[in-house]
């Protein structure tokens, strides 16, 4: 046996069944076996190995035991000379694993090997080469200096910045999405270090084989697309906190004493500052333009207020003043907040509905108030103009800012083009035009040989097309055009940030693809994303609390509708808080993999006689597809008695 892959999964069914067809692909000319370690997973992933992928070894965990031991486990039974760690979130070329093969019987010294990789918009990953992170390299590291001078030889040795990424290099450190090793390797200087759960385990295991005498080598004559499933935890604290441990066990483990207590004040250091750096980049994000709108709209009213005063000469008792001002100010935010306008990217038609919200709530309350509390009509209108110019000018600042996107047209429609056969290409516009959110569909002739007229453009002429049209989003079809050749086109848009790839694998309802290297891989499931939405999203919530607290307050005098009176009570608290939603999916069928929501009282199909599991399924996937708010609300009153049974 040649070569044995072993692939730790973890919940991702749709990448790990992606990454199997380009290894399949890779490995039709080599003796190899592969094996998929599943950590407990409840996707459907182990279902789809079988049904799919019958020749691959499959070993199933009760439990996640970590990404080092799960991985020991298939290299204890592997029989390769050579043992590749592989990512489930990876695409390999065709030639991938002949040319590393190659490299290896040609580099006898060779203990471990790295390729280049890039993300899924095509740029490289400086992780493809990285150097041992002393001390030092851990300082320049931890406080920026190896990114601010990262072809430095003293402060880029993190990433090795000062060497070519086009050209094969002696290093120190391989990244534990693509680590080839050979099998004698592994058995002189042992697997994986098992205190490691998550992160480190290659840098450990990398530092082992160079003290083992060997060496590991950059190939840069391949390429990997790396979709960085878990990139989006470096933004998290408990990213920073396991991962900056790793390291202190890598230090404690192979480091003097003096060193290793050196290197762990670096990076406890790092550990509280990446921490709070963490959770105020959180903050700003999420809550600051809220914080603005409101701030600014608070000024803006005192001024309008005191200028009312100043021309009419009418004036306000300042409680009536100091109480209105901040609570029309929150009514207008939290306007904003319902009908999505901070949702990115801002779009000025749901600021203006927002605005309208907000001031038709405040006049409506106003009517209400005794006298002495009712404040001047012609100042709420003077205001809500004001207010909606003020959040109109932050979300401008922001979009200049990079700190959000403003989409001046309000258009959320995408531009895309298919590279694909003429069959597969509509198969992938039937699912794209699903989500109506579609204004033009640009077909590509996926054969770089041939000009075929009944194309829109050929592949050649992709990169103009892209600029010339303003494509959205580029689809590659997986069945039409080949990994080696997707990977050279994302290559030559590595500096074009607009531009979005997606990869489409026959006989599938999914694309896959990548927005930016500090997001997960995002699953792109055409047939049913509709309940996910942020605005679906948030209507189910509103309906959720709204149904709840009125159920609340009358449940004194309905409590004798209710089948079980005590849980049906306890279920309204939970709903009201957020733990559970009134409507969940049928539970008859959840062999299909939708859009997570949280667990239902009630399901879309109760009430309905007779229920089998093929019509639960498609209540399933109608309610995840075309989800509307006042379905809820339809399925609770048919329901209401039965929301104490669950």
């Amino acid at each position: 046996m040649k070569l044995s892959v072993i692939i730790v999964n973890y919940n991702v069914e749709h990448f790990l069944e992606q990454c199997l067809l380009s290894v399949q692909k890779a490995s039709n000319e080599i003796e190899a076996e592969v094996f998929v370690i599943d950590n407990n997973s409840i996707d459907g992933s182990l279902a789809m190995i079988k049904e799919k992928f019958p020749e691959v070894i499959t070993i199933a965990n009760k439990e996640n035991v970590g990404f080092s031991k799960a991985n020991n486990q298939g290299i204890k039974l592997a029989k390769g000379e050579l043992v590749l760690l592989l990512n489930p979130d990876t695409i390999v070329e065709e030639d991938t694993f002949t040319k590393c093969i190659k490299f290896m019987e040609d580099h006898e010294d060779a203990g471990g090997l790295g390729v280049k990789m890039i993300d899924g918009k095509g740029k490289f990953l400086p992780e493809s080469k990285r150097g041992l992170p002393t001390p030092s390299v851990a300082f320049y590291k931890i406080f920026g200096f190896s990114a601010l001078f990262p072809r430095s030889k003293k402060m880029g040795k993190y990433h090795l910045g000062y060497l070519s990424k086009d050209e094969n290099h002696e290093i120190q450190i391989l990244s534990g999405a693509y680590m080839l090793i050979r099998k004698k390797v592994l058995d002189k200087v042992g697997l994986l270090d098992e205190n490691f759960f998550m992160y480190g385990e290659d840098i450990d295991l990398s530092y082992r084989i160079i003290q083992g005498g060997y060496k590991n080598y950059y190939f840069s004559e391949t390429n990997i697309i790396h979709y960085k499933g878990e990139s989006t935890k470096k933004s998290s604290v408990n990213y920073v906190f396991v991962f900056y441990n790793a390291m202190i066990i890598f230090a404690k483990k192979h480091f003097s004493t003096k060193n290793a207590k050196l290197f762990s004040f670096f990076i406890n250091i790092a550990i509280y500052l990446r921490a709070g750096i963490a959770i105020l980049n959180r903050l700003i994000k999420k809550y600051s333009l809220p914080f603005i709108d409101f701030t600014l709209s608070g000024s803006s009213i005192y001024l309008i207020s005191y200028y009312y005063q100043q021309l009419t000469g009418i004036n306000f008792p300042e409680n009536v003043l100091n109480l209105a001002i901040p609570t029309y100010a929150f009514v207008w935010v939290l306007s904003g907040i319902i009908l999505g306008a901070y949702d990115k990217p801002y779009r000025i038609l749901q600021l203006l509905k927002s605005t309208i919200l907000g001031t038709i709530i405040i006049l409506s309350c106003y009517a209400l108030l005794p006298k002495e509390f009712q404040f001047s009509r012609s100042i709420i209108i003077y205001s809500s103009i004001s207010i909606f110019l003020i959040s109109f000018i932050n979300r401008i600042v922001y979009h200049l800012t990079g700190f959000g996107k403003l989409n001046l047209s309000n258009k959320s429609k995408k531009k895309l083009a298919i590279v694909g056969s003429k069959s597969e290409g509509k198969r992938i516009k039937s699912l794209l035009e699903q989500i109506a959110q579609i204004e033009n569909i640009y077909f590509i002739n996926p054969d770089p040989n041939e000009n075929n007229d009944a194309y829109d453009a050929q592949l050649n002429q992709l990169n103009d097309l892209v600029n010339i049209r303003k494509i959205d989003v580029v689809v590659f079809c997986a069945k039409d055009i080949s990994a080696q050749l997707t990977i050279e086109i994302m290559s030559t848009f590595s500096n074009n940030q607009k531009v979005e790839f997606k990869i489409s694998q026959p006989n599938t309802y999914f694309l896959i693809g990548s927005n930016s290297i500090h997001s997960s891989g995002d699953l792109y499931m055409m047939d049913m994303n509709n309940i996910n939405r942020n605005n679906n999203i948030r209507s189910k919530r509103l309906i959720d609390f709204s149904t709840s607290l009125i159920l609340l307050t009358s449940y004194p005098l309905f409590i004798w509708i209710y089948e079980h009176p005590f849980l049906a009570f306890k279920n309204i608290i939970k709903v009201l808080f957020g733990y559970r939603t009134w409507v969940g999916y049928s539970k008859l069928s959840l062999t299909q993999k939708l859009p997570k929501i949280k667990q239902g009282v009630i399901s879309v199909s109760d009430g309905i006689f007779p229920m089998t599991n093929d019509i639960s399924l498609k209540l399933n996937i109608i309610y995840a597809k075309d989800y509307a708010p006042f379905a809820d609300i339809r399925v609770l009153i048919r329901n209401i008695k039965k929301i104490g049974n669950n």
